[in-house]
């Protein structure tokens, strides 16, 4: 499954030969939490499984009140502590939700605990009823989020550098320099997500990644090409963007009951019109050949690196997917 050490995985495109995507595992922390299993020792053993497997990263979901689970950096740390290869990464986080120079601090200490494995993904959060409830439970204003977020990268950012920060803004920082620095200079990679025309100035603009969850493959690759070229046009390295992506499936040979468990998934997780929830977010449902094919199409596209949700029978799915990961 892997390609022997510090050699990647190729794969021909259009007669050229591209790096293999990079395959990610997302935990089932809001799923646990929803069936009253809040313990975390087999989300633990899941990730030891996923990192045996050959999966590139583990990925961790984050909400605090809308859709209740585990907290995603207090789970990373535990995670960092049992795997020693596989990249760790919120899929994704709220930033607007946290103080940046609590969370700055948060994020260098689990760099060094991974020694370099973190990536921090990003939003600003879909707006529904139920979310919209969870800023005004954490004391956060709706309609500032995304200047939130902005804003409190660029002070993580001033913060990971280990110098004398001062800053004036929402949040007044005064001679304050933080300690630990991350593990790697600047600190971890920060991917976002969203599809806008506002979110593709800013990926390309601004931050390391981009990491969607609601594009088909065609889509994907004009709207990753469009961030590329907003990198150029801001004298930016373009190929320092990497193209992820966030992708639920559920794998069965028989179509009409991966089809079924689909929908019963998205239902129970967002509460919402399983066909609603389809049209928002990109989900597979089908035999193991189909589900190859269908990440292949995401690697032609330029993904390079696919964060998978199963839904149900994780280590089942987990196993199918070990076994094709090489064609792709």
């Amino acid at each position: 499954m892997t390609a022997p050490a510090g050699r990647p995985m190729l794969r021909r495109i259009g007669g050229a030969d591209m790096a293999a995507p990079r395959i990610g595992y997302l935990l089932p922390t809001r799923e646990r939490v929803m069936t009253g299993a809040h313990a975390t020792g087999p989300l633990l053993a899941l990730a030891e499984r996923a990192e045996r497997l050959g999966f590139d990263s583990i990925w961790i979901g984050d909400s605090v009140t809308a859709r209740p689970r585990h907290d995603p950096m207090t789970l990373m740390a535990a995670v960092a502590a049992r795997t020693t290869r596989a990249e760790i990464g919120t899929a994704v986080l709220l930033p607007a939700l946290r103080n940046p120079v609590l969370l700055a601090h948060q994020w260098a200490t689990l760099d060094r605990i991974s020694e370099g494995r973190v990536i921090l993904g990003i939003g600003s959060a879909s707006d529904v009823p139920n979310i919209r409830d969870e800023f005004a439970a954490c004391g956060v204003p709706w309609e500032a989020r995304l200047g939130r977020m902005m804003e409190a990268m660029r002070l993580c950012r001033a913060l990971w550098s280990g110098e004398k920060v001062t800053w004036e803004g929402r949040w007044q920082v005064k001679d304050a320099v933080l300690g630990p620095t991350p593990h790697r200079p600047g600190g971890p990679p920060i991917w976002v997500a969203g599809a806008s025309v506002k979110a593709i100035a800013r990926v390309g603009q601004h931050f390391d990644g981009w990491f969607p969850n609601g594009a088909d493959p065609a889509l994907y690759a004009r709207t990753l090409a469009a961030m590329r070229d907003a990198a150029r046009a801001a004298g930016r390295d373009s190929a320092a963007i990497t193209g992820a992506a966030y992708l639920t499936l559920a794998i069965d040979e028989d179509a009409a009951r991966a089809d079924a468990r689909m929908d019963a998934f998205l239902e129970s997780y967002y509460g919402q019109r399983p066909d609603v929830m389809r049209k928002r977010q990109v989900c597979f449902a089908g035999p193991a050949a189909a589900a190859r094919d269908w990440l292949a199409a995401y690697a032609a596209a330029g993904a390079q690196h696919i964060c998978l949700r199963f839904a149900g029978e994780h280590e089942r799915q987990m196993d199918i997917v070990a076994g094709f990961r090489g064609e792709l």
